[in-house]
């Protein structure tokens, strides 16, 4: 998840071709709670997500690629344990 967290996440957010804003929002509708400023921090990898944080914002992601007619990329935070 360490890895991830961070510059990775960004990197699926502009492949999916959504701002920092349209990332929020979109977290934001599936239960996610940090402000827009800790969605960037988390993202840049100044913060570290929880696992209910992160699972929301690969999501919010995911939803992103299926609408796009791809598939489900960002792994979840219980992928990356269940591979452990």
């Amino acid at each position: 998840m360490a890895e991830l967290a961070g510059d990775v996440l960004d990197r699926f957010r502009r492949s999916a071709g959504l701002s920092h804003s349209e990332l929020w929002l979109r977290y934001f509708e599936l239960g996610g709670m940090s402000s827009t400023v800790e969605l960037q921090a988390i993202l840049y990898g100044a913060l570290l997500p929880t696992a209910h944080d992160h699972d929301v914002i690969a999501h919010a992601l995911n939803e992103r690629f299926v609408e796009l007619g791809g598939n489900h990329p960002v792994p979840y935070d219980s992928d990356e344990h269940e591979t452990a």
